[in-house]
Formats: C-alpha cells, sequence, structure tokens
C-alpha cells in the first residue's frame, strides 16, 4: 500500500495511463468533472477490469480538487491490506497529509488502538473539504477490513469524499447512498475511452498518428486504457508506427503479455536480469536487492528504472523502498518461472538470510516459506514463534502456519500447539477446537506442548459458553502449577481466573490473576497482561465498582501498545469490553468509533458475550440517534449470528433487547411477546447460574419487570422488584441491583409515592455521580427520564444539586437523555407498511426472522424453494427493502414481528 502519489511514477507503473496531473490529458473530462463538481457525489465507485483507466480517472479527479482547492490522499491497496493492522497504520499514515503534516499528524498515537480510534476521528471530525481515494479496493476481502471501510463510508462528513477504484463489485452495503443520490457509480464501459478521447491523447505523443492509425488502434484495443498507454510507451520505440499498430493484436491477456515483453525486451540485459531476480519481492530496496544480484550496482539501476518509468514506484513508508506495479510483478514472476526455476528458491532464501541479519524475523519467515525452504521456515519459527505469541500476533502466525504443509508441521508439535492459539483467536474457538483434536496433541509426552494443551483446553472450552466443563478441565492444572510460570501457565492462570469469575467464584478468580501478575512481572508478555486486567475489569464491574472497572479495561485494551497488531488481535477481547465502559459513561461518540474497530474483530473471532455486547450497545447508538431501523437492523444480524453459530444465548439476547426497544417505542404488548419468544428456561436457567458480562443486565425476567414497573400492575412489579433486588445484592450482583433500584423508583411513582419514591433515588443517583454512570439511566427512556425530572425540580433535588459534581453530573444526564425527555411510555401506533402482508407472507418473515434458510422456510412452509423466492421478493417491494436482514429490520419498526 501506498499513500504518497507520484503523477509521473503511477504513469510509469500502468495505473496512471497518462500524466494528468500535468495537465495534458482531457480524455476523462466529462467523469471528472461529473465527480469534482462542488455539488458532487459522497461516494464514488469507478469499477472495471485491469488497466481501463480507473487510476487515470482518479488521478485525474485528485488533481481538480486538489486544485479547488481541496486536501486529498491516496492509497493503493492490496492483499497484504487485508490483514487490519497493516490497514489502518497504512491509512493513518496517507490520511495525516490532509492535515498539512503526513509525518507528524499522528505521530502522538503510540500504539495500534490509538491509531485505530485517530482514524476514524480524523474522518470523521476532519473540518476542512478532502477527499480519500482507495484505489485497487479488489484486493480487499477481509470482513474486518470491508466493515472499517464502511463505517468510514458512514461517518464520511458532508465536506468529504471517498473515491474508490475496483476491477470488481466492492464488498460494501451502498444500497443507502445510491437512494439518496450520493453515489456514482462508474462501470467499464464509461471507462473505456472513445475514438475522439484516443485521438486526444496520441495528439500529445511521439509520434504522431494519423487518424486512420488512431482509429485502428483504439478498435483493436476496444479503448482500453492500459494497452493505448502501453502502445504509446513502445509506439516511441518502434522504427515503423504503422508496422506495429497493424500487427497490434490479441485477447486483453495476450495484449498485456505481448506489451510486458515488449516493455521488458527494451531493457538492457543487466536490467532485464535484476528485474527478473528481483521480482520475488514486495518491496526493494538496494541493500535487500544486492543480496539477491550482488555482481550488479542495484542503487544504480534501480535510479534507471525509476528515472525510465519502468513499472516502478516508491513506497509510502520510506523514500529509499520500492515496489513493482502488481502485474507487472505477477508477470515477471512467470518468466522468471520459465527462464530460471531453479534460481527461484535460492532468491528467496538470499532473501531470507539478508532480512534475517538485519533482525527481521518476519520478512525473513515470509520468504522462507514462499521459497519453499520450510527447514529454514520451522527454525526461524521454533526461535521466534513465542515470543511473536506473547505479544498477541495471532494473524501473522495463523497465516504462516496455516501456508506449510500439515506433513512438514507434525515434525514441530510444539509449534502445531501454537497454531491452535493462533485459530483461536482469529477463526474460533470451535475451529481451534477442532484442530486440537485432529492433531491429537492431548497424547503428546513434550512436557512443553502438554503445557500449551492445559492451557488451552479450558479456554476454547470457555470461549464456547461451556463454563462448566472448563472449570473441570482446568483446576486440576492449575493446582500443579509451580513458582516459574511459563507464558502458558499464565495464560492457564488467567483463563482460570476467568472461568472462575464467570461461576462467581471471586476470591479464587482473584487468587490466579494474583498468579498471573507475579509471572508477567518476570515476563513481557502482552497478551497476558491484556487477559489479567480484562478479568479482574470484569469482577469490578459486576460488583459494582464502575470507575476502577474502567480504568482496567482501558489499561488492558492499551496493554499491547508496543506490539505490532496490538487491537487486531487478543486485545478486541478487552476492546469491546473498554467500549463499554466509554458507552456507560455517556461518550458515544468515542464508543462508536470503539466499536467500528473492535465488533468486526470479536465476530470473526465468535465469542458470544462481545458478540452480544458489542451489536447491543451499536443498536443502543442507532436507536439513539433516531435510527430505529439500523436498531432492529443489528439486532437481526445478532440473532442470525446466534442462530448460524449455533449459540442460543446470542439469538435470546437479541430478542430480549428487542423486547427492550419496543416498550421504548410505546409497544408494550410488542415487548411482552417478544420477551417470550426468547424466554427458553433451560438456557435462563444455566445463564443464571453465571455471571456472563452480556447477561448481567440481559435477560428475559429482567425485561418483564421493566415492563411491569413501567406498564404493568406497580404494586405487584414492587413484590417481585423487592425479591430480586434481595437476591442480587445477596449475590454481589451490584450493578444488577442497581438497575432493578431504577425499575422499583419508576414502580413507587406510578403509585404516587413521590416520598419513597425520592428515597429510592437518592442513593442511586449519589452512585451515579461517584461512579461516571449514566446510560444505565438514560436507556430506561422516558418513564426515568420524567421521575428524574421531578425529583431534580423537588426539595430534595435541590439540596442534591447544590453541590458543584451534582450539577455536572446532571447537566451530562440531561444532554444525554433528550429523545427520551419528552413523555412517558404511551402505546403508539404501528406504522403501517406499504402494502398489507398476505398470511403466507407473514409466516415467511416470521420464519426469515428466526434465522432460517430458504430451504429450510420451504420444508416447513411444504413448498418449493422458488415459492419462497416469489415470497421474499414480495416482501421486499412491500416493505421496501432491499435484503433479508433489512426486510426484518422493517418489519419489526412496524409492529409486524
Amino acid at each position: 500500500m501506498r499513500h504518497s502519489f507520484s503523477m509521473e511514477h503511477a504513469l510509469a507503473s500502468g495505473k496512471l495511463n497518462a500524466p494528468a496531473a500535468h495537465g495534458d490529458h482531457v480524455a476523462r473530462l466529462a467523469l471528472c468533472e461529473a465527480i469534482c463538481r462542488p455539488e458532487g457525489p459522497k461516494v464514488v465507485v469507478a469499477r472495471g477490469p485491469a488497466g481501463y483507466g480507473k487510476t487515470t480517472l482518479l488521478a485525474q479527479c485528485q488533481a481538480r480538487l486538489q486544485s479547488a482547492p481541496m486536501r486529498t490522499a491516496w492509497l493503493t491497496l492490496d492483499r497484504a491490506d487485508n490483514d487490519l493492522s497493516r490497514f489502518l497504520r497504512c491509512l493513518m499514515a496517507a490520511l495525516g497529509a490532509l492535515s498539512g503534516d503526513a509525518s507528524a499528524a499522528f505521530a502522538a498515537h503510540d500504539s495500534e488502538d490509538t491509531l485505530a480510534l485517530a482514524l476514524v476521528e480524523a474522518v470523521a471530525s476532519h473540518e476542512a473539504p478532502f477527499a480519500l481515494v482507495l484505489d485497487e479496493f479488489e484486493a480487499i476481502t477481509a470482513p474486518a477490513v470491508l466493515d472499517l471501510v464502511q463505517d468510514l463510508i458512514g461517518r464520511l462528513p458532508a465536506h468529504g469524499r471517498l473515491l474508490i477504484g475496483s476491477r470488481h463489485t466492492p464488498g460494501l452495503a451502498l444500497g443507502r447512498l445510491r437512494a439518496a443520490n450520493q453515489l456514482l457509480e462508474i462501470d467499464a464501459a464509461q471507462l473505456c475511452f472513445s475514438v475522439d478521447e484516443a485521438t486526444q491523447f496520441f495528439a500529445r505523443r511521439q509520434p504522431m498518428l494519423t487518424p486512420a492509425e488512431v482509429e485502428l488502434l483504439h478498435r483493436k484495443t476496444e479503448g482500453w486504457a492500459a494497452a493505448l498507454c502501453l502502445a504509446s510507451a513502445s509506439l516511441a520505440r518502434q522504427p515503423s508506427a504503422a508496422a506495429f499498430i497493424e500487427r497490434f493484436s490479441g485477447s486483453d491477456q495476450s495484449v498485456a503479455d505481448y506489451l510486458a515483453q515488449d516493455v521488458l525486451a527494451s531493457q538492457t540485459p543487466a536490467l532485464r536480469r535484476f528485474l527478473l531476480r528481483t521480482s520475488i519481492l514486495k518491496q526493494l530496496s538496494a541493500p535487500l536487492c544486492q543480496a539477491l544480484v550482488p555482481d550488479l550496482d542495484c542503487a544504480d539501476l534501480l535510479q534507471q528504472l525509476e528515472d525510465g518509468h519502468v513499472l516502478l514506484t516508491r513506497t509510502a513508508t520510506d523514500e529509499r523502498h520500492y515496489r513493482y506495479h502488481s502485474l507487472f510483478a505477477s508477470y515477471l514472476q512467470s518468466q522468471l518461472r520459465a527462464q530460471a526455476p531453479g534460481d527461484i528458491a535460492h532468491l528467496h532464501l538470499a532473501a531470507s538470510r539478508w532480512y534475517e541479519a538485519q533482525g527481521r524475523p518476519v520478512p525473513a519467515i515470509d520468504h522462507a516459506i514462499d521459497g519453499g525452504d520450510f527447514g529454514r521456515a520451522l527454525a526461524l519459527l521454533q526461535t521466534h514463534a513465542e515470543p511473536l505469541l506473547a505479544e498477541g500476533r495471532m494473524r501473522l502466525l495463523s497465516r504462516w502456519l496455516g501456508q506449510l504443509p500439515a506433513a512438514v508441521l507434525a515434525t514441530r508439535p510444539l509449534l502445531q500447539a501454537m497454531q491452535i492459539w493462533a485459530t483461536c483467536f482469529t477463526r474460533g474457538p470451535g475451529e481451534a477446537s477442532a484442530l486440537m483434536a485432529d492433531l491429537k496433541l492431548a497424547g503428546s509426552a513434550d512436557p512443553a506442548v502438554q503445557a500449551h494443551v492445559r492451557a488451552l483446553q479450558p479456554l476454547l472450552l470457555s470461549m464456547m459458553d461451556r463454563q462448566e466443563e472448563a472449570y473441570a478441565a482446568g483446576m486440576p492444572s492449575v493446582a500443579s502449577l509451580g513458582d516459574a510460570l511459563s507464558f502458558t501457565d499464565t495464560a492457564l492462570a488467567n483463563a482460570m481466573a476467568n472461568v472462575s469469575a464467570v461461576l462467581g467464584r471471586y476470591h479464587e478468580a482473584r487468587a490466579l490473576l494474583d498468579t498471573a501478575r507475579r509471572a508477567q512481572s518476570r515476563s513481557a508478555s502482552t497478551f497476558n497482561l491484556m487477559y489479567s486486567e480484562a478479568v479482574e475489569g470484569i469482577i469490578d464491574l459486576q460488583e459494582g465498582r464502575m470507575r476502577q472497572a474502567g480504568a482496567r479495561f482501558r489499561m488492558a485494551v492499551r496493554a499491547t501498545r508496543k506490539g505490532a497488531y496490538g487491537q487486531a488481535n487478543g486485545n478486541a477481547w478487552a476492546g469491546v469490553l473498554y467500549a463499554a465502559w466509554v458507552y456507560e459513561t455517556g461518550d458515544l461518540a468515542q464508543a462508536a468509533r470503539l466499536l467500528q474497530v473492535y465488533v468486526p474483530l470479536g465476530r470473526d473471532v465468535g465469542l458470544p458475550d462481545h458478540l452480544i455486547l458489542g451489536y447491543l450497545m451499536q443498536a443502543r447508538v442507532a436507536f439513539y440517534e433516531g435510527d430505529a431501523e439500523q436498531t432492529f437492523y443489528l439486532l437481526g444480524e445478532l440473532e442470525y449470528l446466534g442462530h448460524q453459530r449455533g449459540l442460543p444465548r446470542i439469538a435470546a439476547s437479541a430478542r430480549v433487547e428487542r423486547a427492550r426497544v419496543l416498550l421504548m417505542q410505546g409497544h408494550p404488548q410488542a415487548s411482552r411477546d417478544e420477551l417470550l419468544r426468547a424466554d427458553d428456561a433451560d438456557l435462563w436457567r444455566r445463564v443464571e447460574a453465571l455471571r456472563l458480562p452480556a447477561n448481567d443486565l440481559l435477560y428475559p425476567r429482567l425485561g418483564r419487570l421493566r415492563c411491569a414497573a413501567y406498564d404493568g400492575d406497580p404494586a405487584a412489579a414492587l413484590l417481585e422488584l423487592d425479591q430480586d433486588i434481595a437476591k442480587a445484592l445477596a449475590a454481589r450482583r451490584v450493578r444488577r441491583a442497581y438497575k432493578l433500584q431504577l425499575f422499583r423508583a419508576v414502580a413507587l411513582s406510578r403509585m404516587q409515592d413521590d416520598g419513597a419514591a425520592a428515597a429510592q433515588l437518592a442513593p442511586l443517583l449519589q452512585t451515579a455521580q461517584s461512579e461516571g454512570l449514566c446510560r444505565v439511566l438514560v436507556d430506561e427512556g422516558a418513564a426515568l427520564a420524567g421521575l428524574l425530572q421531578r425529583h431534580a425540580a423537588s426539595a430534595a433535588g435541590n439540596a442534591w444539586l447544590a453541590s458543584e459534581g451534582a450539577r455536572a453530573w446532571w447537566q451530562r444526564y440531561q444532554a444525554q437523555v433528550g429523545p427520551y425527555a419528552a413523555a412517558p411510555i404511551t402505546p403508539a401506533a404501528e406504522s403501517p407498511c406499504a402494502e398489507g402482508l398476505t398470511p403466507k407472507e407473514l409466516r415467511v418473515l416470521r420464519l426469515l426472522a428466526e434465522g432460517h434458510s430458504n430451504s429450510a422456510i420451504a420444508r416447513q412452509l411444504f413448498v418449493s424453494e422458488s415459492t419462497v423466492r416469489t415470497h421474499l421478493r414480495h416482501l421486499n417491494v412491500k416493505l421496501s427493502a432491499d435484503s433479508r436482514t433489512q426486510a426484518v429490520a422493517r418489519a419489526r419498526s412496524a409492529g409486524l414481528l
């Protein structure tokens, strides 16, 4: 990826097909004007095959916007940018240019976590007009990176623009922008040069072509911009332009191959040799190239290639490093395989040795694997894998170990154990557990492997919501821990501390955390530090020490500040918890930024509590901002994920939260119906026996008590609330008791017992002030908001507000509660559909909401899948939806579900 952009370099690389920055190419004038007009589109997608002029168009637009003047940033993507951490770092470097100081704009951010948050903030809060260009977007397939770009689109200010170049339709949801006329889509037909445009292009170049020659060349290329540009470069070296054009023919691929050969053939023998032998490198520098081609003057050759515009560009991060255009590199590599296949392994070995000598094990291992030298790769991994594991660099380890042949990796059971760690924190505990069973590591005689197995077994069980089994599997191993703890011993102590905390054994959990911390004082495992602080924070949260919990979550998030992969790996585990605390304080903007980073990562791994908490907070932020449709969309997606992954707690939790939203909207009966659908007695009996972070305040009985206090019989509600409050306090579930006491105050108020309601509220407000609470009150909506407003106006409230701290808290609360302050809950009119649904369509809709596939719906309704698809099309039309999930969200918003 690069963020610095040189028009001349882009021309040489084949991405910029004409020097538009110099003002001598107007072929894309009409499209450029449509994109760059002051009231132009917010997002532009230029889509077409390789070489169709996407980069040229975007470069011309960048030059025009810069002359507006408007600051711009440019990124050319590649497959390596599917690593979210790399993408964030390079994008931050590019966005630094928007502030006028690309080198220092983000220097204060010393960790991946703060960089990720600063990125979203830079886009959302940038005050001056700006444009961001993302070229070769087809390289991006990772859900986490796509989600981040989706979030950036959602956060673009009115004066911000995003220009995307891609060979394929990008994996982004652009329906809303399209409907709002904020999206301009440009396809291959629009990108092709017309004859007039080709004439203008060649009119400024030598040799001059006749109109007939231009027309013939245009016809043979069908207006393909890259072929025209490369043909222009070749024509200057041809003795006869007419003869060259006459023999110019073939399909797109053959044209590309022919021209690439022509470019290569025009170089000196030394340059051709240099190009072929260095084509294996992702980045080129003179010293590195010298290691591969020791008999050539590599610094001089790189300069010659740069001066000659031979498909070479400088990288974004270092002026001394270059990269080949990806298509050219691919062609060179194919030529190397054809001409000197025996040299490839030796070249990768030389690169690997050079990087190792420079103290850079990551590219050293990359080249060892790419060169097929698995013995060298294993030797390097044997030295460096465990320190990387301790840093939490799970994605990197997962990629490497997945590339090694299973038979080769089988000779290193210790590396296989590390592969399970990496799989767990990149693809989830289910896949990691299956891998551990397949590898049969439990039977290994190696004590080091056994140490990993002892830590992994309870960890995987816990992450799959099997807490009791995790406790039984892990505690015997804990009892045998010695004084000198390794990484795996510390990880075991942390994992069992988490399990003990979930089981409510807080004293035992703290003792295990103390053990883990003593080991951390002698080691440098940022991964284990993060884990310890996050678990302790969960305990603090349950027991009502809110500020202390927030401080621990913040420390956990920052634990890997020195690691290169930070937030993109294990630290996502702590990130959602920290976002929950930030949300609770009322800083919704910061919480939303955190969630944009951590929720996609948590979804990839599939941790139930993190999925529930993340989606719940995102849904609440959307509801607070008045986007009820997005709220129901997110809850529908959460429920679907629960069904898809066979985790009923996730699906049921989505329904419990949906019931709360329906109550806030004034649909009390719909809320009760949703709670009935969520109430799986066996599931919630087990959940209630545990201390799961996501469900401390999210379970059907609490939802029913809310409905009873706000809309039912307040006297009956008080009897049940008193029982549940006493039970929560006895179990030291202080946070839960606090929420129930808020319901009790509302019930007392509805019974006209203002004195008792005030007495109930007084200590709750003191706690809110001292612990920095906000959303736990705000999220209860208009009923509690009205009660608090009346209390603040009373004599007791005036006495409380006499202190400066109370007034500051009250101002913050009032700023948050705005949308709910109008009136108590009253039944609202149902939002009608555009057209009434038939009984069969309603049945399909309900099955769709439960997460069933088309084939499953067809089986239940005894119809064909074709009939189901017809019903779905009708539902989308009647509900004005463009997807299954949106149809369900709109149906819920309309009260149909």
